[in-house]
């Protein structure tokens, strides 16, 4: 059956593509949290730990809701480590850090998954598209959250 939702094709393909580089980003900063809540030591670790299980979470949760509106576009989502490698902006990390460049690492990722979900507003504005809209203007406020509080353990 084919779709009539009021975007044009072309436009939801657009606007998929920059979804799936927001899912690449926010699934890329899930497993790093989630790492980094795993392997955190120091005197820091139970604040940290505590802190990036909640992230982890929240990170979690939103991979859903965007693979959902990808999927709502009717076009499918990414779903494996390759390609959420070849889409993603978030940069590694393949050892263990100490704690301090650890939040370090989760504060540029946020702004960075911010960063992506400011194009993808854009985009979608210009399509009309409302709900995509919406979402990544709340990814940018959680990201943007998320960056705060992590830069206020840094000062």
């Amino acid at each position: 059956m084919t779709i009539d939702i009021g975007i044009s094709a072309k436009d939801r393909k657009k606007i998929a593509d920059h979804l799936s580089r927001l899912l690449a980003d926010n699934y890329s900063l899930y497993l790093k949290t989630h790492s980094f809540h795993w392997n955190v030591t120091g005197p820091m670790f139970n604040s940290l730990h505590v802190m990036f299980e909640t992230q982890y979470n929240e990170l979690w949760l939103a991979n859903d809701v965007i693979a959902e509106r990808i999927r709502a576009l009717d076009v499918m989502a990414p779903g494996s480590y390759s390609q959420f490698g070849k889409l993603t902006s978030i940069k590694e990390e393949p050892g263990v850090p100490e704690w301090k460049d650890m939040v370090a690492q989760l504060v540029e990722g946020h702004e960075t998954a911010a960063r992506t979900a400011r194009e993808t507003i854009k985009v979608a504005d210009k399509a009309d598209d409302q709900p995509t809209a919406d979402l990544a203007t709340q990814r940018v406020e959680a990201h943007e959250k998320t960056a705060w509080m992590l830069r206020s353990l840094l000062k």
